[in-house]
């Protein structure tokens, strides 16, 4: 087995600092004191691969792209394809450009936008890539017209197509056990328009992927209405009101009802921070959470319809740090969670996902619970 690895090493940059996204807002996102999430999660993926599949070889794009967390990992490079003629790049000076060359390269395709690269130019078997639906549809662009299959290590802010495993270690079991693989869309949506809360996932191409069941399914959007609920956990909130509770409302349709029935407007899809009867942090970046956290506090999130996530997409403000603060409260329509067969958690803290994993409540209605479990 042959593993192309390519690592954007801005994805998900913006998630922790409130902005949604990194498209276009990398400086913005330093200047917030952003730290970098896809390296690490690179990591975790090729620790595993080392693990289950000691003998692959595998390429890399040069660093900031990867090269050295797949030495860090114990491999030692068959090529190391340079997209960035000889100039070094600083950690986040990384382009679609260059991870489409880099693809190219893998792909054993020549042409002016390949790379260059020492090592076997045969193509790879799979291109494992780190990132994104930006990352994705790069990789998707790059590959298309060959049957060079492709799978993502999440690690954007927004992850709605369906090429992604679902853990960084389940990428790692998927590339190493594969034996054929499907076509899948690949989405990606406009991100200024999210940040305004218009959600609008655009088709951006098909790719091969290898066929597993530790790969997420394309966000759905689940039917059936949430009146009833909000209005039960609404009532919920507001008899702890004067009791210097806190609570941290995550984003979605599903919570934003709950606010709505507390009488204020959501920010888009973003964490509000209710306390004692007011808001007192809208569109909160994970410090300005941890910031608001008193003595008592809870979340309320709402899982992903069609995916079943309820942390590690959509919700990076609510951090492993903010997480261990809260005690946890999960709210869904009974027909989101009709399309999921369990929930799933990835905070970028595997001991957390651990902790969190089991038999949980989930609440559906004014009254009404059903019990789900986080694998």
């Amino acid at each position: 087995m042959h593993v192309g690895i390519a690592v954007n090493p801005v994805a998900g940059m913006g998630g922790r600092v409130g902005l949604k996204g990194t498209d276009g807002k990398v400086a913005e996102a330093v200047e917030r004191g952003a730290e970098q999430r896809a390296p690490e999660r690179a990591r975790r993926a090729l620790d595993r691969l080392a693990a289950v599949a000691p003998d692959a070889v595998v390429s890399v794009a040069a660093d900031p792209m990867g090269e050295s967390v797949v030495r860090a990992a114990g491999f030692e490079p068959a090529r190391v394809v340079d997209p960035f003629e000889g100039d070094a790049p600083g950690p986040t000076d990384t382009t679609a450009a260059h991870t489409a060359a880099v693809v190219r390269a893998f792909a054993g395709l020549d042409g002016d936008d390949a790379a260059d690269g020492d090592g076997p130019a045969d193509p790879v078997d799979l291109v494992l890539f780190v990132g994104g639906d930006g990352t994705a549809a790069d990789v998707a662009g790059a590959l298309e017209g060959t049957d060079v299959p492709m799978l993502g290590v999440p690690a954007g802010v927004k992850v709605y197509s369906s090429v992604f495993a679902v853990s960084p270690e389940d990428a790692a079991e998927v590339a190493a056990s594969f034996s054929r693989t499907e076509r899948r869309e690949v989405m990606d949506i406009d991100e200024d328009a999210y940040r305004e809360g218009e959600v609008s996932p655009t088709l951006r191409g098909v790719a091969h992927v290898p066929v597993a069941e530790d790969l997420q399914s394309s966000k759905q959007t689940a039917s059936g209405t949430v009146e009833s609920l909000a209005e039960g956990v609404a009532a919920d909130v507001r008899e702890r009101d004067g009791e210097g509770v806190t609570f941290v409302l995550g984003p979605g349709s599903t919570v934003g009802a709950i606010k709505d029935e507390l009488g204020f407007e959501p920010s888009p899809i973003g964490v509000d921070v209710w306390r004692d009867g007011e808001v007192i942090v809208r569109d909160a970046t994970e410090a300005e959470i941890l910031g608001a956290l008193g003595e008592e506090n809870v979340i309320v999130v709402s899982p992903i319809g069609g995916q079943g996530f309820v942390f590690g997409r959509g919700n990076p403000q609510i951090s492993p740090a903010v997480i261990r603060r809260c005690d946890l409260r999960i709210v869904a329509s009974r027909a989101k969670l009709d399309d999921v067969r369990a929930l799933r958690v990835d905070t970028d803290d595997p001991d957390l996902d651990d902790e969190l994993a089991g038999w949980v409540r989930v609440r559906v209605g004014k009254f009404e619970t059903r019990m789900m479990k986080i694998v």
